[in-house]
């Protein structure tokens, strides 16, 4: 039997929270094939937090048959939208009701602060799975209009059996942004959370056994991405998958879905998101706004504002306003109410990060503040500023994933005298913004200004999926997101996620046209 997992809970959320950690197949918790374990590290301490089971190749071909059963016989096309919906919002209310549990969970395994998690990833969660119940009984086609002897529609229908791959950065939010589209649609899911971060996934399995929907529909398998990952992406029944993660990881698995079935793919890849602040920003604003950008869930964002462009003008009260407010964020235990930076989510992570920030020094940038270790335990890094970079610093060019941000100082040139001018705004942004674009990247972007005509056409020119103006890192499951260039495939959230899990067949059926002549 898999094991069970019992924590008491006594900091901000006070309960035992107690569950199986098996691997979820056809409505049942079970052990994998191979009757192995994966560890479980708790990132603030470097110690073990608890095992679940181990899924292999062999437990995703079960997984895909359960799954099949399901969408065959008491989902897909034979579950009207009304009763998805009603299984979803049930769903949504009980995790609702297991906000503060959920909330502990993810402060427990993956290391952000209990109140950040509360607040924002359990209820946001919950908030996509109710956005998507609302969508399970609106999916539909068109009738197109040909002429008076043929009527001619289209179906949108499930794709059938979908694989789902989540990351450890947010590991509800991104189950949620997965299981909502596709359960709204028909779909059957198998779906990997990170071995790193699995506990809210395993619990959400429970709760969605006492929601009451059928077995097959949701299958939860933990194990490693070169085993259960790799066996999702290459699977011959498995007719999409969908990805978030690092942009080397999304290669493979494109790789992959080509090499087998030809499986559809959306992938929500990483970033290098530029942040650029106009010397006519509010300061404070824009100084609170980068800090959230970059040090949010400790960096490990992969929409995080890691490039911030200040304009000279303003660039060394900048420095000094920012370089305070990191330097006043408080570092340490998750459940504690005033600690707005936990620890990285794993010690590979860790030394990750630590690499980044040894290269930066040893190529030459200024590390301002920050830099080093946080604690004598854990996986704590202080948050970290770099200055005096130049564009070829891997600091500048490459994703780091960690509470690292480099602050870079621009001009506007000799057009910027004429600010009302559209094409002033246009050449007075052209430097930045090239710089802005200069990565390999494309998920986000960030804003600063007063002046609503140079945001409008900063925000336009900058090649990203999404562009903020005065806020950065603000998310809603109304509005689509995802990247350009090597920062992705397809958009999650919003009504746009649903198109990338239904089918479009097309329907014509004669009427009056005469027979052809053979």
């Amino acid at each position: 039997m898999p094991s069970t997992f019992t924590h008491k809970f006594d900091a901000v959320f006070k309960g035992t929270v107690s569950f199986n950690t098996g691997i979820y197949i056809n409505g049942e918790f079970t052990d994998g094939s191979d009757k192995t374990e994966i560890d479980v590290i708790n990132p603030s301490t470097g110690q073990l937090l608890t095992r679940i089971a181990e899924a292999t190749a062999a437990d995703v071909d079960r997984a895909v048959v359960a799954a099949q059963a399901a969408f065959d016989t008491t989902w897909g096309l034979n579950c009207p939208g009304s009763k998805r919906s009603i299984l979803m919002t049930r769903l949504a209310e009980l995790m609702a009701e297991h906000a503060d549990e959920l909330a502990a969970l993810e402060a427990l395994d993956n290391g952000k602060t209990f109140t950040w998690a509360r607040n924002a990833d359990v209820a946001a969660s919950i908030d996509c799975i109710r956005y998507y119940a609302g969508w399970a009984d609106k999916i539909t086609g068109q009738t197109i209009e040909t002429d008076e002897s043929k009527l001619a529609y289209t179906r949108h229908e499930p794709i059938g059996v979908v694989g789902q791959i989540i990351p450890w950065n947010f590991p509800l939010l991104m189950l949620s942004w997965k299981l909502g589209p596709a359960l709204a649609t028909g779909n059957v899911i198998v779906l990997k959370p990170s071995e790193f971060t699995p506990l809210t996934a395993i619990r959400v399995a429970h709760l969605a056994q006492e929601a009451g929907f059928p077995k097959g529909v949701i299958n939860i398998l933990t194990g490693y991405g070169n085993t259960v990952g790799n066996a999702i992406s290459s699977h011959m029944h498995i007719e999409k998958v969908a990805f978030t993660g690092s942009t080397l990881v999304g290669r493979k698995i494109m790789e992959a879905a080509a090499k087998s079935n030809l499986k559809n793919v959306t992938l929500e890849l990483g970033g290098k998101s530029p942040n650029i602040i106009f010397d006519d920003a509010d300061l404070d604003l824009a100084v609170a706004w980068a800090a959230h950008g970059i040090f949010w869930n400790h960096g490990q964002t992969c929409c995080a504002g890691s490039r911030i462009f200040v304009h000279e003008n303003i660039y060394d009260e900048f420095l000094k306003r920012f370089t305070e407010k990191t330097r006043s964020l408080k570092v340490g235990d998750p459940f504690a109410s005033d600690t707005f930076q936990g620890p990285q989510v794993s010690e590979i992570q860790y030394n990750r990060i630590m690499s980044y920030i040894e290269s930066g020094i040893s190529e030459g940038a200024t590390c301002l503040t920050g830099g080093a270790r946080h604690g004598q335990s854990g996986y704590f890094i202080q948050p970290t500023i770099f200055t005096d970079t130049t564009p070829s610093m891997r600091i500048v060019r490459e994703e780091i994933f960690g509470p690292v941000g480099v602050v870079i100082p621009f001009t506007t040139g000799p057009s910027a005298s004429n600010p009302l001018a559209p094409s002033s705004h246009r050449q007075s942004i052209e430097e930045v913004v090239k710089q802005a674009n200069d990565t390999e990247y494309g998920l986000a972007a960030a804003v600063f200004t007063k002046d609503l005509n140079r945001a409008i056409h900063t925000a336009h020119a900058l090649k990203a999926g999404t562009a903020w103006v005065n806020c950065v890192n603000s998310l809603d499951s109304r509005v689509p997101f995802g990247g350009f260039k090597t920062s992705g495939i397809g958009r999650e959230l919003g009504e746009y996620a649903l198109a990338n899990y239904t089918a479009v067949k097309a329907v014509h059926i004669n009427l009056s046209a005469p027979v052809p002549q053979i």
